[in-house]
C-alpha cells in the first residue's frame, strides 16, 4: 500500500462491474425484499413486507437479487413483484406466477408436476419464506425510468429446463406429474423457515 494515499499509480484499475448481464444468462440468485411497512390482514400479508405506491396504489413486494455464484456473482438486482393493482388483476396474478416458479426452481418441482408433494412445496405461511430464497434465475434487461438499460429479474428458472440441471446439479426432469421418478420428493422438507428480519410495524415512511 502506498506510504501517500494521494498517489494513485499503485491503486488497482477500475473493474468493469457495471457492464450489463447479457440477456437470457442463467445464473443462482438469492431475493431479499426491502419492507415496505404495508400489510392487509384479509390477504394474508403481514410482516410489513410488502410497499404500496404513493402515486398508482399499487402493492408489491421489493425485491433484490443477489448473484451467488458463477461470473456474475455479487452482482445485484432490483424488480418488484406485483400483489395488487389498481388497474386489474393482471399484475397480481403474474406475482404469483413469478412466485409459483421461485418455489418450484428453489425446492426442485417440475412445473408440470401435481402430485400432493409439489402442492405442499408451492404452499407458504407467509412472504418470511420467499425472504431469503435461493433459486435459479433468467436475466433479463428493460429501460429504467431514465431510459437506460438495467438488468433485471423477472423469471425464475424451473427444473424442467436443460439449464436447471446443468446449474443446481441435479437430473434433468422431462416430464413431471409424479411420474418422473424423483418429483418433489426429492427437494428439502418444507417447514416454514424463521422470519428472516423482524416484522416491520407500524405505517410505511411515506405515510407518516
Amino acid at each position: 500500500m502506498s506510504s501517500n494515499y494521494f498517489d494513485f499509480q499503485d491503486a488497482d484499475p477500475q473493474q468493469s462491474g457495471f457492464d450489463l448481464i447479457p440477456k437470457a444468462t442463467p445464473a443462482p440468485v438469492r431475493m431479499t425484499f426491502k419492507p415496505g411497512g404495508y400489510d392487509d390482514p384479509s390477504q394474508g400479508w403481514d410482516g410489513g413486507y410488502a410497499t404500496q405506491s404513493f402515486e398508482t396504489g399499487s402493492i408489491y413486494l421489493a425485491a433484490e437479487f443477489v448473484v451467488t455464484a458463477g461470473d456474475y456473482a455479487k452482482r445485484k438486482m432490483w424488480s418488484n413483484i406485483g400483489l395488487y393493482s389498481p388497474k386489474g388483476p393482471t399484475w397480481g396474478q403474474m406475482g404469483r406466477s413469478f412466485i409459483r416458479a421461485i418455489l418450484n426452481s428453489a425446492r426442485n418441482v417440475h412445473p408440470q408436476d401435481n402430485s400432493p408433494q409439489a402442492a405442499a412445496a408451492r404452499r407458504i405461511q407467509g412472504f418470511h419464506e420467499l425472504d431469503g430464497i435461493e433459486f435459479l434465475a433468467r436475466i433479463d434487461i428493460e429501460k429504467d425510468a431514465k431510459g437506460q438499460d438495467r438488468n433485471v429479474i423477472k423469471v425464475a428458472v424451473e427444473p424442467d429446463h436443460p439449464d436447471y440441471a446443468k446449474w443446481m446439479g441435479v437430473p434433468f426432469k422431462t416430464s413431471g406429474g409424479g411420474t418422473s421418478g424423483a418429483p418433489a420428493q426429492t427437494a428439502p422438507a418444507y417447514q416454514a423457515p424463521a422470519p428472516q428480519r423482524a416484522p416491520v410495524t407500524g405505517k410505511p415512511s411515506w405515510a407518516q
